[in-house]
């Protein structure tokens, strides 16, 4: 089988995906990517049936993408994603670039993914893994730290949520792109008609499992108002669920 190190697909909006202006939402973006992640992993033996049979998994960890402009319905997407190597000993890191046919830039990211045992939901070292990835170590998407987040105490909630049956992914906990959903839904469709969403940095800091509750806050920051920063924290288990950092610029 032909080594592909990048993976190139090409799809369309589709009307489902898109908002109020018809732009595709930030959660339909991300997932978008992870299908092209899903499909080239797979390609290689190391998608999700592939890592099933070792009883590992992939997870999700922080992601971080920049917008440049968003497509509306039926707007055809080109999707380029690789790995591009090992950070912090821990991180598998995956970039995309998401552009039209004609070569103008949509958005770029950078995606950092764990592994872990199903059996013992243990956190596995790279090197422990003994398999062979196809990196391309010196071919950058988007050249950003995916640093901590740690917004402040004291933002104002936005919403309380639940994790119920439309949350819940392969497995058994809230799937990432819900997160960009409930973070989307702190802002009003004034917000999305007066600004352009520039940047999103997700932090998947721990699992929501079925029927847990979840309060987000939300706030600018104080140091940058056009930054927002929010906070998921588990109402059931005391832990934080996620961070999240989001810059707006004028429309």
């Amino acid at each position: 089988m032909e080594t592909k190190p990048i993976w190139i697909e090409e799809i369309r909006v589709k009307a489902s995906e898109t908002d109020f202006q018809q732009k595709w939402k930030p959660a339909y973006v991300l997932q978008a990517m992870l299908e092209a992640a899903g499909n080239h992993a797979g390609y290689h033996g190391f998608g999700f049936f592939g890592m099933l049979d070792r009883d590992i998994a992939w997870v999700l960890s922080r992601l971080k993408i920049r917008f440049f402009d968003f497509p509306t319905i039926d707007d055809p997407v080109i999707i380029q994603t690789w790995l591009k190597g090992i950070q912090q000993k821990i991180f598998f890191m995956r970039d995309f670039q998401l552009r039209r046919p004609d070569g103008r830039p949509l958005a770029t990211a950078s995606y950092a993914w764990l592994t872990i045992n199903l059996k013992t939901r243990r956190l596995l070292l790279p090197e422990s893994l003994d398999m062979s990835f196809p990196y391309i170590y010196d071919l950058v998407g988007l050249d950003e730290p995916l640093e901590k987040i740690n917004p402040p105490d004291g933002l104002p909630e936005r919403a309380t949520v639940e994790a119920g049956y439309s949350t819940i992914d392969l497995l058994g906990h809230v799937t990432s792109t819900r997160y960009v959903e409930w973070i989307s839904d702190c802002f009003s469709l004034a917000d999305f008609r007066s600004r352009k969403l520039e940047w999103l940095q997700v932090n998947y800091v721990n699992e929501i499992k079925p029927g847990e509750r979840i309060s987000i806050a939300a706030g600018p920051d104080a140091a940058s108002p056009a930054t927002w920063l929010v906070r998921g924290n588990n109402l059931n288990t005391g832990l934080r669920s996620f961070e999240a950092a989001l810059g707006w610029s004028k429309s």
